[in-house]
């Protein structure tokens, strides 16, 4: 009997299809993983029934990811047939292979290699020199105008509700002058705004020991502040991620003050009680943060602060989560996500008690969230009159008849909101704008979470 996606005909390039699914690291694997697939000569295609193989690149961290990631490769397997799966669940791959055994092959994240070896065996490459040339920059699955740049892979952190290492393993950074090079070349090729990212951004070099490297003549130490420094010597915004609070943080503050780098911090707090905190094996000197972000603000009066919070972990009180919210009144971060908490398969969080009911953790979120667009929607108001940078993501026209007619309705993000995850400025203007472009828009109101404004200057 004939196979449903036979080897694809002479003069015809093999296509894969690709899912991926979880945080930005996952993304910038995925980018990778299709760049070298379409350097080999494969095509993309938009759906898995189009395709002559599925590759689905998945996430593990929760046990709902886990579930979105079992559901996209059961999808993926019921329109095509031939999958192969990567990812950070792919760490565990009896958690696959017990539900669709069928699948061809299954590697864990980061291992590109093995990804590439799957597919060919599967899906043999057809190399044509004319189809097969590419971008300096890759394949990149973001918009044109802004990039992730992943500068390390791992974590040496034990927080007792993850697992990363697990699926990670330890930190392992890359030489500044490889990420010094990959960055020019997606500027070079038109990226306007790069976001950095791993999974302890501020940890970057201790493996390396801060080793050296050469970039453009000159030796480039492999530590936080040396890197977005010279980062920020390239023309492009940069954005940090994932920046854990430890004390040399403080020194690139004034790098943000001075507009080398965006006024922007990711800091995943977490918690704010004490108590909490050490059962998360996280830092527990909340106050002492709370003196830092106020001269991390006194510097650069213009930092936005974004963060993730944790509620219903186990043992958390009433009085645990008042102070909680206590503490984000005072530090009235920009922007706050929150998760409530769930059980890892595998982390340590799993052995500690007592057990916060569902209800009561639905109960927490919903508090802190209204708590919080409360602060937001304080500190967004505080923008209306002043004039702000912004990058356009999307652009319509405003006219019926003609383009432009009717002027330009655009959604854009200023220096303090990054891209998916934080609020957006709904911008008008009379002239026509361009993706990426950075365009001054005057702020005229302001709702919970997004900025309302209209382009001024030509």
């Amino acid at each position: 009997m004939a196979s449903r996606h036979p080897t694809p005909a002479i003069g015809r390039a093999p296509k894969v299809s690709f899912v991926s699914l979880g945080c930005p690291k996952a993304l910038v694997d995925s980018e990778r993983i299709v760049t070298r697939l379409r350097a080999e000569g494969y095509e993309l295609s938009r759906s898995h029934a189009g395709a002559d193989l599925a590759v689905v690149n998945t996430c593990g961290f929760l046990d709902s990811a886990q579930t979105e990631s079992l559901a996209a490769i059961g999808k993926a397997l019921a329109e095509n047939g031939k999958v192969v799966v990567t990812g950070c669940m792919g760490a565990e791959p009896e958690k696959i292979t017990s539900r669709y055994p069928q699948v061809l092959a299954v590697t864990g994240p980061h291992q590109y290699e093995s990804v590439l070896e799957a597919v060919h065996r599967v899906l043999p490459p057809r190399h044509d020199p004319f189809l097969d040339l590419l971008p300096p920059e890759g394949i990149k699955l973001t918009p044109r105008h802004y990039a992730y740049l992943k500068i390390s892979e791992g974590c040496n952190n034990r927080c007792s509700f993850c697992i990363i290492p697990k699926l990670r393993g330890v930190l392992r950074s890359r030489p500044a002058a490889d990420v010094l090079r990959e960055a020019e070349r997606l500027i070079g090729a038109g990226v306007k705004e790069i976001l950095v990212i791993s999974q302890d951004t501020s940890a970057y070099g201790t493996d390396l020991k801060y080793a050296a490297s050469a970039w453009k003549g000159r030796e480039v130490q492999a530590r936080f502040l040396d890197l977005a420094r010279t980062l920020g010597e390239l023309g492009a915004w940069v954005r940090l991620h994932y920046v854990y609070p430890y004390p040399h943080v403080d020194e690139v503050i004034p790098l943000m003050a001075d507009g080398k780098v965006l006024p922007y911090l990711d800091v995943p707090f977490q918690h704010a009680a004490p108590e909490v905190l050490r059962r998360m094996r996280r830092p527990a000197a909340q106050e002492k943060t709370l003196r830092r972000i106020a001269r991390w603000r006194e510097i650069c009066p213009d930092l936005s602060i974004r963060s993730t919070f944790i509620v219903g972990f186990p043992g958390e009180s009433e009085a645990d989560f008042r102070l909680l919210l206590d503490w984000l009144e005072e530090a009235e971060l920009d922007r706050v996500g929150c998760f409530r908490y769930e059980a890892v398969a595998g982390a340590r969080a799993n052995e500690l008690t007592p057990a916060v009911p569902e209800a009561v953790k639905e109960e927490r979120w919903h508090r802190l969230m209204s708590c919080q667009q409360t602060i937001s929607a304080r500190r967004l108001k505080r923008k209306v009159g002043t004039r702000q940078q912004v990058i356009i993501d999307e652009v319509r026209s405003g006219g019926r008849s003609q383009p432009n007619a009717g002027g330009t309705i655009a959604k854009g993000r200023t220096r303090g909101d990054a891209p998916e995850i934080d609020g957006v400025v709904h911008v008008a203007s009379r002239r026509p704008l361009r993706l990426g472009e950075i365009a001054t828009v005057r702020i005229e109101r302001a709702d919970e979470y997004d900025l309302h404004g209209t382009v001024v200057g030509f």
